[in-house]
């Protein structure tokens, strides 16, 4: 095997561009043609791919090492830049390349169980098992250095805006924050444990009463939760703090931040300031607290229209308290068939709701599933309030006014995705005023939304110990596209008022105490009032890289089961690791 002694690098691959410059290149072999007298070689880093060209008038050792080459065989060459004959219009370096005088085979490599190739139909499972080579694919490595971009551009925003960068501890004590923890067993304090931190929410919060106004961290987070699309089991935020800040201070800094961020990286203006919806408005148009506004299809409520009609899945809804609601999906008669209503109806079901009416309006005569029970002129004025025409579809769902609307929003998601009417482009959203409590049918308690550190509103105070539902909390999250970015609040600084929100959990002195006394402790010592936010980074360079996936933008992933296929994490430890532990492990049966 060869060595680099005397060669040194000059250039990446895809910035090779000066013709008769000497240049030397370092990379993994792409691809040889070797045509007898003539070799090219493309090699690959990076940057790019660059042709390395062996003829003739090259040196005979160098020519026969060149013939030597498979791909992903690492190689440093040095040569001359020369006009290329058979230009390659397809990459940078594609009028260019590189007559080679000095070849070096620093590694050679076996066939890979894929072909490292920019498209691939290699299935996950595969190339998760050998991430390393899967990421040495030019898609994977330009999403991983645009997320490495976005973390630059971060903390160049912040810090120029006077934040100061502060680590908080990643071994803390377990409090509750809404999903389960990850624990760390502690070998010299036996039978107790540490937690890996949901936020640095509690720190944080912390930092502003020990004087540190502007807190930024790129933070690393951990929650032991089931996984989805836009959901990892270990993830980072863009985590910030602000004292002597109101809502409106912390939303501006964040629109700050997103309009340089998508303007460096992707050159995308993002108009300011980002549109707004209270919480009530976004789930009464749209069905969710996050939703995708690149679209419309908005919920319309006809349970005026309804009322007295005798259909009795709509009048009972309406008794009960509940509504009828409707979405319009336009031209869509003949993508939702009477098989795919079918489909949809089944797949509302599975989340809750009771069934779906509709009306699909294909040929002259609208088909309507309920037309037995309405008369002609209740169902011509739904029609003309919700602008139904020929060649539209309609979907109703009557039940609770939580099941309608969520059921509805999900609906309205997978029918714009099903008809492929959903725009290419970047719609972000402020959705304000939240709940504080969401009751828990299960336990029969109210619990927090965001978390118990939130301030209610001023004028809501009132409402603390005899109406719950009444209480709304001065919190924020920021949407794109219909995915949560970032939650954030004003915090609770005074020591009697947090008192009051444990109480109305319905936590007691002593779990206040042992869950959050130090944090309440500090409060009595004097804090500035507060606010901030967690944005997700992952999420944020998910969607501005265009991927599928949180897996196409995180070097080393987890599949659903929280498993890392390629180290083959989680693994079983040594008994005398666990006996310094003193834990046992207790088969299941």
């Amino acid at each position: 095997m060869d060595t680099m002694k005397g060669l040194k690098r000059t250039h990446y691959c895809g910035d090779v561009e000066k013709i008769g410059q000497e240049v030397t290149v370092g990379g993994f072999v792409q691809k040889i043609r070797d045509m007898g007298t003539l070799i090219f070689i493309d090699l690959r880093d990076r940057t790019g791919i660059v042709q390395l060209a062996f003829d003739t008038e090259t040196e005979k050792a160098v020519f026969e090492k060149a013939s030597s080459c498979h791909s992903e065989y690492v190689l440093m060459a040095k040569g001359v830049v020369r006009e290329r004959e058979s230009k390659n219009s397809a990459i940078k370096t594609g009028n260019i390349e590189i007559f080679v005088t000095d070849l070096r085979i620093l590694a050679k490599a076996q066939t890979p169980p894929f072909e490292i190739t920019d498209e691939t139909n290699v299935n996950e499972e595969l190339r998760l098992k050998y991430r390393y080579l899967d990421l040495r694919r030019k898609p994977l490595q330009d999403n991983i250095m645009l997320r490495s971009r976005i973390a630059k551009v971060t903390r160049d925003y912040f810090y120029d805006n006077g934040f100061v960068e502060i680590e908080t501890p990643m071994m803390i004590k377990s409090t509750p924050e809404g999903a389960r923890d990850y624990i760390v067993p502690s070998r010299i304090h036996q039978g107790k444990f540490y937690a890996l931190p949901q936020s640095p929410q509690i720190y944080k919060q912390l930092l502003m009463v020990s004087g540190f106004d502007r807190y930024i961290q790129l933070a690393r987070c951990f929650r032991d939760e089931d996984l989805r699309a836009d959901r990892q089991p270990e993830f980072t935020q863009v985590d910030m703090e602000m004292s002597f800040a109101d809502v409106e201070d912390i939303q501006e800094i964040v629109e700050g931040y997103i309009s340089k961020l998508f303007k460096e990286v992707l050159d995308k203006d993002i108009p300011l300031p980002l549109p707004r919806l209270t919480y009530k408005e976004a789930m009464e148009r749209y069905g969710s607290d996050k939703p995708d506004t690149r679209f419309g299809m908005e919920i319309q409520d006809i349970s005026d229209l309804v009322k007295n009609c005798g259909f009795g899945v709509f009048t009972g809804a309406i008794e009960k308290g509940g509504s009828v609601r409707a979405i319009v999906a336009k031209n869509a008669a003949d993508t939702f068939t009477r098989k795919e209503i079918d489909r949809l109806t089944e797949f509302v079901r599975g989340i809750g709701a009771k069934g779906l009416a509709y009306v699909r309006w294909s040929e002259d005569t609208p088909n309507c599933s309920f037309a037995k029970f309405m008369t002609e002129d209740e169902l011509s004025a739904i029609y003309e309030r919700l602008g139904l025409k020929k060649g539209d579809v309609m979907f109703v769902v009557a039940d609770n006014n939580k099941t309608v609307l969520s059921t509805l929003g999900a609906v309205r998601l997978k029918a714009a995705k099903q008809l492929d009417i959903i725009p290419d482009r970047f719609n972000f959203l402020w959705v304000t005023e939240f709940p504080f409590f969401e009751y828990n049918e299960e336990t029969g308690n109210w619990d927090a939304m965001h978390h118990p550190f939130t301030m209610p509103m001023d004028e809501c105070l009132e409402y603390l110990d005899t109406a719950p539902e009444k209480v709304i909390a001065k919190a924020y999250d920021l949407v794109l596209n219909g995915t949560e970015l970032s939650s954030g609040s004003i915090r609770i600084t005074d020591y009697e008022l947090q008192k009051r929100m444990f109480d109305a959990l319905g936590l007691s002195d002593e779990e206040i105490e042992a869950k959050f006394g130090f944090l309440v402790d500090a409060y009595k010592y004097g804090a500035a009032p507060h606010g901030g936010c967690g944005i997700g980074l992952d999420r944020l360079a998910m969607i501005m890289c265009g991927a599928d996936s949180l897996k196409d933008v995180t070097a080393f992933p987890k599949v659903q089961n929280a498993s890392e296929l390629m180290s083959d994490a989680p693994s079983r430890v040594d008994k005398a690791q666990l006996d310094e532990l003193s834990i046992k492990i207790v088969e299941k049966n």
